[in-house]
């Protein structure tokens, strides 16, 4: 390199936007917050809709510090077309109707998914979880 231009890196290396921090959620997807109580999953190829559930849920807890019992609502109506992420809200005011989930067992039938079953529902092994 030149002696000129070895002063002028560190400045040119400043100068030069920086990504931002994404977060990358335990199922290896990223999640970013969009809205006071909005977090935006993007798009990943082959992923079941269940993935998405486990990445918002992933960064309610622990990117925004949520507890566990925090219920979460799909906020993009279904079907989403294809190559579209999935927003979901942390308001129940901003649901999308006939979008949440089908569980059994304790809680309201809202639509609604707390973040704690989110992550242990759904952050899971993939099947089969068997070694070949």
């Amino acid at each position: 390199m030149r002696p000129i231009l070895r002063p002028m890196l560190p400045a040119l290396l400043l100068a030069l936007p920086l990504p931002a921090a994404a977060f990358t959620a335990k199922n290896g997807m990223t999640a970013a917050q969009v809205g006071p109580t909005e977090i935006a999953v993007p798009f990943a190829s082959g992923r079941a809709d269940t993935s998405y559930w486990c990445a918002a849920g992933d960064f309610a807890e622990r990117a925004m510090g949520l507890p566990g019992k925090t219920r979460m609502w799909r906020a993009t109506p279904q079907p989403r077309r294809a190559g579209l992420g999935i927003v979901f809200t942390l308001d129940p005011a901003k649901q999308a109707e006939g979008a949440g989930i089908s569980d059994f067992g304790a809680g309201p039938d809202d639509g609604s998914v707390s973040v704690s079953m989110a992550i242990a529902s759904y952050c899971g092994l993939p099947f089969p979880f068997f070694r070949e």
